[in-house]
């Protein structure tokens, strides 16, 4: 092996920059390979308990699993295999394999996930940042499968690259479960600023079948109660087009997934409120300039005596699932968009409350940069603090 080659990371905390090549470990040697199991789901008294029972629905972005959408009881967990807090989770089957997590708590797991228990020679939580980092390379041990599967014995015998002293896997799982705290820290203040804007749009808007609000700016007490007006003598309704052959440009097209590509043409130029035609409908999307919808999503336009931000705080406030009209894929149609029937106040009141739910969608679109940032950083860190698997030899 050439010395390209060597098997250390390319950043290295000093009191290591002697210790030598970090060592290629199956992960069966690293832990115990725990593979779940559900208990039979007919007898009622193995859930409901308060033992989390994970799959790999209840693995997100987020480092731990603290809580699971099903339970088990004591009894539950005597038919299942129990997990130590603290160990790693790995998704092994289905369209989310390779996601990875730790369980905050003791826990079961389906079938669908591996679990490792480290041995007492590694630092668990070392353990999970390896496995989170090499997970892309596990996860294509699956190969193209209609459903992809790595089963226990693949998982246990597939590697990882791990450094020889305890010591500094501890140091390397410290960095970077500070730095973690801190990307948990910043999205708490992103939740709370949620949450006091639902708040403040709940008191800022009448209740349904209510003309006047419970929360009025001063120099709105004395006016006029909010006029009730159906959307569609409000504003008209664009529907979105195919874009696949337009060529590449600067325009962006947008679906109900957000921004999807940029092209040289657009349906329409100006503020308008977007939201979903079918599939996600609940997620309306404020655009400006020139842009592109594809025919999943609406657009907005030629707005009479409302103005475009206001009108983005109405459809926020609208529970769209309430008017979806199919059983299957969730959908919305133009024409029940358009009786949809709402109370408006004078356009004074509408800036005012539109200027004020707008600084706070500042602070909201600030604070999730900051967090990309985090993620941006994190992400290149780990690239420096973990060896390349590319650079094992054949």
């Amino acid at each position: 092996m050439s010395e390209k080659q060597a098997l250390v990371p390319r950043l290295r905390f000093p009191e290591f920059q002697d210790s030598g090549e970090w060592v290629e470990k199956p992960i069966g040697d690293i832990g115990e390979v725990v593979t779940g199991n559900t208990p039979s789901t007919t007898n009622r008294e193995y859930y409901g308990g308060d033992i989390m029972f994970a799959s790999p629905a209840d693995i997100s972005e987020h480092r731990f699993v603290s809580k699971t959408s099903k339970t088990l009881s004591s009894h539950g967990l005597a038919n299942a295999r129990k997990i130590p807090a603290l160990s790693i989770l790995f998704v092994c089957i289905g369209s989310t394999i390779g996601k990875v997590a730790q369980n905050a708590n003791y826990c079961a797991t389906n079938q669908q996930i591996n679990s490792i228990v480290p041995f007492n020679g590694y630092v668990k939580n070392f353990i999970y940042y390896a496995l989170y980092f090499y997970s892309t390379k596990i996860a294509a041990l699956a190969g193209k499968q209609a459903v992809p599967i790595i089963n226990k014995s693949l998982f246990s015998s597939s590697s990882i690259l791990v450094p020889s002293k305890k010591e500094e896997q501890q140091k390397i799982a410290d960095c970077l479960s500070s730095l973690d705290e801190l990307l948990a820290a910043q999205s708490d203040k992103i939740d709370v600023l949620k949450t006091h804007k639902k708040g403040l749009m709940q008191q800022l808007f009448p209740r349904e079948g209510e003309t006047i609000p419970r929360l009025r700016f001063p120099e709105f007490r004395d006016t006029e109660e909010w006029e009730e007006k159906l959307l569609g003598n409000m504003l008209s309704i664009g529907n979105g087009r195919d874009h696949k052959h337009l060529p590449d440009g600067d325009i962006p097209v947008y679906g109900t997934g957000g921004y999807m590509r940029s092209v040289n043409d657009y349906l329409y130029e100006g503020e308008s409120v977007c939201i979903g035609r079918k599939g996600t409908i609940d997620k309306p999307v404020f655009l400006v300039g020139k842009f592109w919808t594809v025919d999943t999503l609406f657009y907005t336009y030629a707005f009479k005596k409302c103005l475009p931000r206001f009108v983005y705080s109405i459809f926020q406030n609208i529970d769209w699932k309430k008017h979806n009209e199919a059983g299957g894929v969730p959908s919305l149609s133009k024409a029940n968009i358009e009786k949809i029937k709402v109370a408006v106040p004078g356009i004074k009141e509408q800036q005012k409350i539109a200027d004020c739910l707008s600084s706070l969608d500042a602070l909201i679109t600030a604070q999730t940069e900051k967090i990309d940032a985090l993620k941006t950083h994190k992400k290149g860190l780990m690239q420096q603090l973990f060896p390349s698997m590319d650079e094992v030899e054949a």
